[in-house]
C-alpha cells in the first residue's frame, strides 16, 4: 500500500493492533490485545487472547523477515527438538501501518535468566542440539538476517571505529587480538541453519528447563559462528564447557564466534559513551548474564588460552 509513512515503534499500540485484527481477521475480533513483558527491537509484539501473539515489523529493514518466517518456520518446526513459533496468519498493510505483519501461536514460558534454570549444563546441552536441520535451499545470509550467517569481517569498520573511540576504557591490545583472529579464521564448509540471535531473551524456560526458542527474524543459512555468542554472554565455567563440547563446530568457528561476541559487546560500550547506562540496560534487554566489559575480558582470556 503506497503513501503510508513508517510509524515510530511507540505508535504501534494495542489499539492499532486491535483494529488491524478486527478488519483483517474478524474471527479474532473479540480477543483482547495486550502488551508483553519483554518486547523485541526488530518487531513490536503483543498477545492476542491467550493462545496467540501478533508481531509487527518496527521498521522497513525488518519487513523481509515476515515472509521468510512464514516460509521457513514450518520447515524448521519439523526438525527441531523444541517448540518454535508457528505462523497462523499474515496481515497486510492497513490503517496507517505500512508493512505486512504476522499472527503466531503463543508459546508459554519465561525468558531465560539463569536464575530460573535448574541445571545450566543440561540447558547448554539442550541448546546445542538445535543446530541439526538440513539447510538445503534455505535463505543465505543477507540484509534480511542483518549479516547473521555471513562473514564476521563485515563488521570490521565498526570494530575499528569502536576501538578508536573506546581507547583506554578497554584492553585495546587484547581486543584487537581477538578480532584479528576472528577475521583470519575462515569458513569453508557447507552452510548450516543459524537462528541469528541466540540470547536469553529468545529462549523460554518452563519448570527449570529450556522449553522453546523464539524470534527467528534473523535466521539464515551459512556460517554458524554467530550462534555461538551465547557461550560468553550467558554461559560460564562448566556450562560454557558443556555448550562448546556439544556444539558440532571446529575451533575456527569458535574464533569467529568470539569475534561476533566482541562486536556485540563493543557496540553496547560505544553507545554507553553518549548514553551512560545504555550498556547495562542493553545487557538486561538481551538476556545477557554478564556485562559488556566482563564479556570482553572473558573473550581475551579465552583467546589467549587457545593459542
Amino acid at each position: 500500500m503506497r503513501g503510508l509513512r513508517a510509524l515510530d515503534k511507540a505508535e504501534i499500540t494495542p489499539a492499532l493492533v486491535t483494529r488491524l485484527v478486527a478488519r483483517q481477521f474478524p474471527q479474532w475480533a473479540d480477543l483482547v490485545v495486550s502488551g508483553v513483558e519483554q518486547d523485541g527491537w526488530d518487531n513490536t509484539t503483543f498477545r492476542l487472547g491467550t493462545t496467540m501473539s501478533v508481531r509487527l515489523p518496527s521498521g522497513d529493514m525488518y519487513v523481509s523477515q515476515v515472509d521468510k518466517e512464514h516460509r521457513w518456520l514450518p520447515v524448521l518446526r519439523t526438525c527441531l527438538p523444541l517448540p518454535i513459533p508457528e505462523p497462523l496468519a499474515r496481515g497486510e498493510p492497513d490503517l496507517g501501518f505500512p508493512h505486512p505483519w504476522s499472527v503466531y501461536g503463543w508459546i508459554e514460558g519465561e525468558t531465560a535468566t539463569g536464575g530460573n534454570i535448574d541445571d545450566l549444563e543440561r540447558f547448554a546441552g539442550d541448546l546445542a542440539a538445535l543446530h541439526r536441520c538440513d539447510a538445503t535451499g534455505g535463505p543465505g545470509a543477507g540484509k534480511h538476517s542483518h549479516g547473521r550467517g555471513g562473514p564476521v569481517s563485515s563488521w570490521d569498520g565498526q570494530i575499528r571505529y569502536a576501538l578508536d573511540r573506546l581507547g583506554g576504557g578497554i584492553d585495546t591490545v587484547g581486543t584487537t587480538e581477538v578480532w584479528e583472529a576472528a577475521v583470519g579464521a575462515g569458513w569453508e564448509r557447507p552452510p548450516v541453519w543459524v537462528h541469528g540471535d541466540v540470547a536469553g531473551s529468545n529462549l523460554l524456560v518452563r519448570e527449570g528447563r529450556l522449553s522453546a526458542v523464539i524470534d527467528f527474524g534473523c535466521c539464515a543459512t551459512g556460517d554458524p559462528a554467530c550462534d555461538t555468542v551465547i557461550a560468553w554472554t550467558f554461559f560460564s565455567g562448566e556450562s560454557r564447557d558443556a555448550f562448546q563440547s556439544q556444539l558440532p563446530v571446529d575451533e575456527a568457528t569458535w574464533a569467529r564466534g568470539r569475534g561476533w561476541a566482541l562486536w556485540k559487546a563493543l557496540l553496547e560500550l560505544l553507545a554507553d559513551l553518549s548514553d551512560p547506562g545504555h550498556a547495562e540496560r542493553a545487557a538486561i534487554r538481551q538476556g545477557w548474564r554478564f556485562g559488556p566489559h566482563q564479556i570482553v575480558d572473558t573473550l581475551i582470556a579465552e583467546h589467549r588460552s587457545a593459542l
